[in-house]
């Protein structure tokens, strides 16, 4: 996954922040994680080491229970609201609980509002019952409701009742839910962790005594799901509480409604630190030990305490009756203080340990530990000790250990070339090519490796091949020239923290370029090979843009881009090669492309988790969609019943990165999807259009031994980022993954060239960019500059990069280095998304639901007020839209820090001093660190936040006139620019806000301009929910629904926007030494009006047919007149794009040369240019 300000989204679930919000939860923009991408995977929780389970639906009704479910139903006054013959009647199975998967009981019912008493009775009769608090025969349990769906719940254990009248349903769920019998971890609708308040008072508690030793992590859930969740301190999607608990003891959860405080208690807890990786090896020589565990957590004087290391090959170091003890092969070292601290280069490398105490290991002769002992010591178990003066434990933990492998194996390893390589050694008759394969895998920690080798589809016992252990922590096997498309794992044996042991970890090869369907096995596959190069793709040249600034982006799913469009031959749909076809789609591709639109942005397409590769497997809303009303939510019930096994998702939950996504090819086996996806990039090019891939190197699907982890299980703890406490971070939606440790560094790299090189894509788009260190993207950029045109076949100088640079995080703030967020990559050409003029341009922010309808620029702010109290007043309104006025002039010339111009308080300032959201809004040094946008994958689209914020009984022709006039304002911009795809189509997803997991439903693009996308039906209720009320109102209005000839003005009017920005090169000077010389802002009286001029008489000459340009963009409702300081006697003329264009309304402007006084219609923009030496 948006931000505005970060924001989180869920992410594929989605996701990634538009910032965030990505199921990502979608990262919004932001991603605060808010935009977050539901952004893309299943629910973004800041902080939780999610394993995230959907909620599970009470169940109406009696439906069908286990063999040994007890008959459990509610008797009481309102059992004939249920459709029970009369009240008080246990008997009456239409007032039955199911038993759900938990062992609990629950059942929704629709009541009418009123106030009603009830209890619960067992096997039908009066013989069992209980009432308020569980007590056997208790009294009555009341409730009130206003009317509707109201769910009851019974724990059969404690006999406790509680209707969702009453109060939320609050679970504690955490990593520990497994151990209760969860079907997984991190699970709210898992009713084993119920807390429960049977004496009424707002304190709902819940207390085992199941979970084994260890250190664990929770939240409080409200509702069985995550949409209500609260943290440390009762903060909302607050960070997780940590605790540990003692085999056999009681561990109690209390809740406090009032506050939202989870407090865990803990009888006889363990040592401090027992079940964590609290210490951290840094390098060779020293560990990090945190002042949290000095003297057990108590404030004690250092210099009283011992340390000790102790190690056991496969696991079984302890704390038994208050001494350590080890295995017979375990070994323990002694650990040194020094007294000085960690040094000024350790904490360069590691901020976080500021504070933490330095110590030395040792061997009995008080030896720094040799090499060869810390790299066998680092094969196993690695505990520290820490001891008071008198030889009392008082703390206990494991090791983290990234730096410790970075700096005795990075060296040499991030110059070894990982996965299979290809080695011409012969050539066999008549010229066959005939190649070798070398294969390594980097696992330093690993006890063993093995190659498991198949013949391509073969199902039996693979030929095992024995790797041999090199010095930089790679193992390596040499294969033959007979292994081509033979398919492989790596078995490796390695100790595994999380579980205590060696595992036996047999996993696809983090390098993997070809996979099998469902990317169970890795496929050898040379990618040099003739055979999978498609002569388009090989002979056609990309086409060449000249300048960073110039770029037109159109961001587009492969799954959207062809799966509902009937004019592609079925077997195609929603594939690589359906932009090979001739379709609806790709000629609607080459008329953007014939305007001036220059390249295509694709969503992930590496080989992602989140869809069945294997067409059968994947499911179908099994429903009539278009039967029901434009305001129906049988719509989202179906699709989402289907979500998780669907052929959608967008993707951003990445299993291999240097393979294509296997869904999205019609043969997803082998070398296929090369092919494949080398088809689509040869087509592309052939029409006109670059190719940007969206990489999302910040987090993984996956983590720890979960079977779609793998990188975790090669070498557990060196890929993700963890905290201080060892678990792996998940701000991003999914577990983040460490790019500033050296492998993943170089995994990230590799990556990025292997595309570049081996698919002759020409740029990359990377979610949530501010994951990541500048060092790392410049790492990129100078790996890529490094191709040549000769050599490699790619221009790698020419390759554009651009990302998410949200601040939010773990790494927020340069908390952990320096981060490629806004403002910090000067210099680099490395392109950050600007919710600047964005949010000015649509108004609010995606990631706070309070400004749903709060209006911007372009939503209506100048002069069409919709009424709702989250736009202030009239003087708030008209502050508001000055500063968005500013936002606009500001992202027009850039973005640039350092740019000047009189703002709406009429006084001159650097962008860097206009405010937004406390932040300087101006942050770039040049224009091509920018990317201009309005719209994109994350949060509703620019149409239906148009139709959320604009007043209802808006026009739908004013409606298309504000759509083109938003777009202009990025397209028009200094800087590199990005439609969502179909905006110009006036796209809709039927007002969803994150549709990462919505299905081809709510996320189709209709190339044939029939529809839009609009009332299709309530969006998907995990993200839109709290919205439905007011999305129920607009999608059932017809009129908001645009007919054909609206979307063809639409996008005709879009194309001309296009070509207004091609026509000439003053809107893409390219330097912010041309722009701060040729653009200025003259000041304007109407509200709602924004005049430009581009001088090209200044400063070096960009367009030898032109003097200069006018650009003004009249959003109000009324024409509006303008006097334009300093250009009277200057003559001007509507460009000749817009003279012969779409809009004849545009054609109405007028220039009076005398007075330099311009008359724009309502509701357009109007480009004016001044030919070379007319004044």
């Amino acid at each position: 996954m948006s931000p505005a300000r970060p924001s989180l989204t869920p992410p594929g679930t989605s996701p990634h922040p538009d910032g965030p919000a990505r199921a990502r939860t979608p990262l919004s923009d932001d991603r605060t994680a808010a935009g977050l991408r539901t952004r893309r995977l299943t629910a973004v929780l800041a902080g939780a080491a999610l394993a995230v389970s959907p909620v599970l639906p009470a169940v109406a009704g009696a439906a069908a229970a286990s063999a040994d479910a007890l008959l459990v139903t509610v008797p009481g006054s309102h059992q004939t609201e249920m459709g029970c013959a009369s009240d008080w009647d246990p008997s009456c199975t239409a007032s039955a609980l199911a038993q759900r998967p938990d062992g609990d009981y629950s059942a929704d019912f629709t009541i009418p509002a009123g106030s009603y008493d009830y209890k619960v009775a067992v096997g039908g009769t009066w013989d069992e019952n209980y009432g308020a608090g569980g007590a056997a025969g208790g009294a009555n349990i009341s409730y009130t409701t206003s009317g509707g769906t109201v769910g009851f719940f019974y724990d059969p254990a404690t006999h406790y009742a509680q209707s969702t009248a009453s109060g939320p349903i609050v679970t504690a769920a955490g990593s520990f839910q497994s151990e209760l019998g969860c079907s997984g971890d991190w699970a709210p609708d898992c009713l084993r962790s119920w807390l429960q308040d049977p004496d009424g008072d707002g304190v709902y508690t819940f207390t085992t005594t199941a979970l084994p030793t260890g250190s664990y992590e929770v939240k409080a859930t409200e509702g069985l799901g995550w949409d209500v969740n609260y943290g440390e301190g009762g903060a909302p999607g607050g960070a997780n509480i940590a605790f540990s608990a003692t085999a056999g003891k009681a561990t109690t959860f209390a809740y406090d409604a009032a506050t939202h405080v989870l407090t865990v208690t803990v009888a006889d807890p363990p040592l401090p630190g027992t079940g964590q990786q609290r210490a951290q090896w840094v390098d060779a020589t020293t560990l990090a030990w945190p002042a949290a565990l000095l003297g057990g957590g108590e404030a004690t004087d250092p210099s009283q305490q011992t340390w000790a290391l102790h190690t056991a090959p496969t696991g079984g170091v302890s704390v038994q009756d208050g001494a350590v003890s080890l295995p017979d092969d375990g070994a323990s070292y002694g650990l040194v203080r020094d007294a000085r601290g960690l040094t000024a280069k350790q904490l360069k490398r590691f901020p976080a340990l500021a504070g933490y105490t330095a110590l030395h290991p040792v061997d009995s002769r008080g030896h720094a530990l040799s090499r060869s002992t810390v790299e066998r010591v680092l094969r196993g178990q690695l505990a520290v000790s820490q001891a008071s003066a008198d030889g009392t434990l008082s703390a206990f933990t494991g090791v983290q250990v990234p730096g410790v492998l970075d700096d005795l194996y990075a060296a040499r390893a991030t110059q070894r070339t990982l996965g299979a390589t290809w080695t011409d050694q012969t050539r066999g008759p008549r010229g066959t090519r005939t190649t070798t394969p070398d294969l390594a895998v980097w696992a330093p920690t690993a006890r063993d490796v093995d190659l498991l080798l198949w013949d391509a589809g073969a199902t039996g016992e693979p030929r095992r091949v024995p790797a041999v252990r090199r010095s930089d922590g790679a193992w390596t096997v040499h294969g033959a020239p007979s292994w081509q498309g033979k398919e492989y794992l790596w078995d490796v044996r390695v100790y595994v923290p999380g579980t205590g042991t060696v595992e036996d970890n047999q996993v696809t090869d983090p390098y993997s370029v070809a996979l099998t369907t469902g990317s169970t096995r890795t496929v050898l596959v040379d990618l040099d090979d003739p055979a999978l190069a498609p002569k388009q793709w090989r002979t056609t040249a990309s086409p060449t843009i000249d300048d960073p600034a110039q770029r037109t982006i159109y961001e587009l799913s492969v799954r959207d881009f062809s799966a509902t469009d009937t004019t592609v031959p079925a077997a195609l749909r929603g594939t690589y090669d359906a932009f090979a076809t001739s379709s609806a789609g790709t000629k609607h591709l080459r008329d953007l492309a014939a305007a001036g639109l220059n390249t295509v942005h694709l969503q992930p397409t590496f080989d992602f988790s989140s869809v069945p590769e294997d067409r059968a497997a994947q499911r179908s809303p099994d429903c009539d969609l278009a039967s029901y009303p434009a305001d129906s939510d049988q719509q989202q019930t179906c699709v989402t019943a289907v979500a998780a096994d669907d052929a959608f998702n967008w993707g951003y939950d990445p299993l291999h990165y240097a393979a294509p996504e296997g869904s999205y090819a019609v043969h997803p086996d082998g070398a296929s999807r090369t092919t494949e996806f080398r088809t689509m990039v040869g087509a592309l090019h052939a029409d006109g259009l670059q190719v940007v891939l969206d990489q999302v190197f910040n987090h993984t699907s996956a983590a720890g031994q979960d079977a779609r982890s793998v990188l975790d299980r090669v070498v557990p703890g060196y890929y993700q980022r963890l905290d201080a406490n060892g678990n792996v971070y998940t701000a991003t939606c999914c577990s983040d993954t460490a790019t500033e440790h050296a492998m993943m560094n170089k995994l990230m790299v590799d990556s990025v060239v292997l595309w570049a090189k081996e698919y002759r894509v020409d740029g990359f788009r990377f979610d949530l960019m501010a994951f990541h260190s500048v060092q790392t993207m410049t790492d990129v950029r100078k790996a890529l500059d490094r191709l040549t045109l000769r050599r490699d076949g790619v221009d790698g100088k020419a390759v554009y990069l651009y990302g998410e640079g949200w601040n939010f995080g773990e790494v927020a703030d340069d908390a952990l280095f320096t981060q490629a967020s806004q403002g910090q990559l000067g210099g680099t050409g490395i392109g950050t998304f600007s919710d600047r003029l964005r949010d000015a341009v649509r108004g609010g922010s995606p990631v706070d639901s309070s400004t749903v309808r709060q209006q911007g620029y372009g939503s209506g702010l100048a002069g069409a007020p919709n009424g709702d109290a989250s736009n202030g007043d009239a003087a708030a309104q008209a502050a508001r839209l000055g500063h968005d006025e500013d936002l606009v002039k500001l992202g027009l010339a850039g973005n640039l820090a350092d740019f000047s111009f009189t703002t709406s308080d009429g006084t001159v300032k650097k962008g860097s001093a206009i405010d937004y959201d406390g932040q300087p809004a101006g942050y770039a040094d040049e224009p091509d660190e920018v990317v201009s946008y309005v719209d994109a994958h994350d949060n509703q689209s620019l149409f239906d936040t148009l139709t959320t914020k604009l007043p209802q009984s808006t026009t739908m022709a004013d409606r298309v006139r504000m759509q083109d006039l938003s777009l202009a304002t990025a397209t028009l911009s200094q800087s590199p620019s990005l439609w969502l795809a179909g905006s110009d189509l006036l796209r809709s997803k039927s007002l969803d806000g994150n549709s990462y997991d919505s299905g081809d439903w709510f996320n189709a693009i209709d190339w044939s301009g029939r529809t839009n996308g609009f009332a299709k039906g309530l969006p998907p209720e995990a993200d839109n929910g709290a919205q439905w009320p007011l999305m129920k109102t607009l999608l059932a209005d017809p009129a908001l629904d645009p007919a054909p000839a609206d979307i063809a003005r639409s996008t005709a009017v879009a194309q001309d926007v296009l070509r207004l920005k091609r026509s000439t090169d003053l809107f893409s000077l390219g330097s912010a030494a041309q722009i701060e010389k040729k653009v200025t802002f003259p000041v304007t009286s109407t509200p709602g009006v924004v005049t430009m001029r581009i001088d090209d008489t200044r400063g070096k000459d960009a367009d030898r047919a032109l003097d200069g340009v006018l650009v003004v963009f009249n959003a109000g409702t009324t024409t509006a007149t303008e006097r334009v300081a300093g250009l009277a006697g200057t003559r001007l003329t509507l460009s000749p794009v817009q003279a012969r264009g779409a809009d004849p309304v545009v054609r109405q402007t007028t220039w009076d040369d005398r007075t330099g006084t311009v008359t724009v219609p309502a509701r357009s923009f109007a480009v004016l240019v001044q030919p070379s030496g007319r004044r």
